[in-house]
């Protein structure tokens, strides 16, 4: 049974008669349709894709399982004649991604008696539970990235600005098959390492200095996440103390990952590490996040998430300590769960990089 039947299954007890799908991951995960314009509409016999005439032969070719109607002109407008055409009254709407100006249209062109009515997470939750095809794809894409830094080792030397690399990185993913990066690439050295989401700069990389790399590919639509250290020249007893407390605490999290535990449990994993190494408030975000179709997606491996960790969920592990003019460190996995424990998909080595 599809997922799009399953969700058809359940729009009785949430009683609605149609739900409209306007999140583009959810379109394609539904449906299998990748274009950059659609809605989906779940009710009745068949799922029902609206697109555009950019799309014709595109949509016909990737979601069979689906009536396809090509539109000129709101795609919401379109669904909306088509609920109104077979008299559904309750109709599911998601609230997360929707756009406030596209809720109002749908608001808007509502017949008499029609209601619109929000839902969240009826997609996602599926999601979140990765078949066998896509943890190749994920871990397919996990190798690209690991491939790609390694073929860029080579050519990191002072004096190198950070765009460079990152640019480096980006041009070896795309030549191992990767559509794109999945977030813009992370390079950060020295000080500027202490900035958990800095953007590469045309700044020189300089001996003496620890190196912060972020990247990911994204590969058949499936995206990885991977963060690792180097250091010019011989580090300091500072950048290695700092470097061993963050390995302690990242693996202490890869150990806590399991089936039925909670996001949360692993997360006060890696804080109760370097809470002992005193640089608990020197790490400033979650523990790691969910990946899939999305480089953010459920669950959310926070202090306060009390999801529920199942088989087939794949997360990321990357805590981090980040201080103030001096730098920062964070260590980052991408791992499947498994019911006894979890599988590190990320093959590069953890230690600190001397180059």
């Amino acid at each position: 049974m599809t997922v799009a039947a399953k969700i058809l299954g359940q729009l009785p007890e949430l009683r609605l008669d149609s739900l409209i799908v306007s999140a583009l991951p959810n379109v394609r995960y539904l449906s299998g349709f990748t274009g950059s314009n659609a809605v989906l509409v779940i009710g009745g016999s068949r799922p029902v894709l609206f697109t555009d005439p950019r799309y014709t032969i595109q949509a016909q070719e990737q979601a069979p399982e689906c009536a396809v109607r090509i539109v000129r002109g709101s795609l919401f407008a379109a669904a909306l004649k088509l609920i109104a055409r077979k008299k559904w009254r309750q109709i599911g709407f998601e609230a997360g991604p929707i756009a406030y100006g596209s809720y109002g249209e749908l608001h808007e062109g509502l017949t008499l008696g029609v209601e619109l009515k929000a839902t969240a997470g009826l997609v996602e939750r599926y999601r979140m539970i990765k078949s066998e095809e896509e943890v190749a794809l994920i871990r397919r894409a996990v190798e690209t990235n690991s491939r790609a830094f390694a073929n860029c080792l080579k050519s990191v030397r002072p004096g190198m600005a950070e765009s460079d690399l990152a640019a480096k990185l980006e041009y070896q993913m795309r030549l191992l098959g990767a559509e794109k990066a999945a977030f813009e690439t992370i390079v950060a050295s020295g000080q500027r390492s202490a900035l958990p989401h800095a953007h590469p700069t045309s700044n020189p990389l300089k001996s003496g200095e620890l190196l912060l790399v972020d990247m990911g590919a994204v590969q058949a639509g499936y995206t990885s996440d991977m963060t690792r250290m180097l250091h010019l020249g011989k580090p300091g007893a500072k950048a290695r103390a700092l470097y061993k407390a963050v390995l302690e605490a990242q693996l202490a999290g890869v150990s806590a990952v399991r089936a039925n535990t909670t996001a949360g449990a692993v997360d006060r994993k890696t804080r109760q590490v370097l809470k002992a190494h005193g640089l608990e408030k020197k790490f400033v975000h979650s523990t790691g996040h969910g990946l899939g179709l999305e480089i953010h997606e459920a669950p959310r491996v926070g202090k306060k998430d009390a999801t529920t960790l199942l088989a087939g969920m794949v997360i990321t592990i990357e805590p981090g300590a980040y201080v103030e003019g001096f730098g920062g460190v964070r260590i980052e996995d991408t791992v499947l769960v498994t019911e006894n424990g979890c599988e590190v998909l990320t093959p590069t080595p953890k230690e600190l990089i001397v180059v």
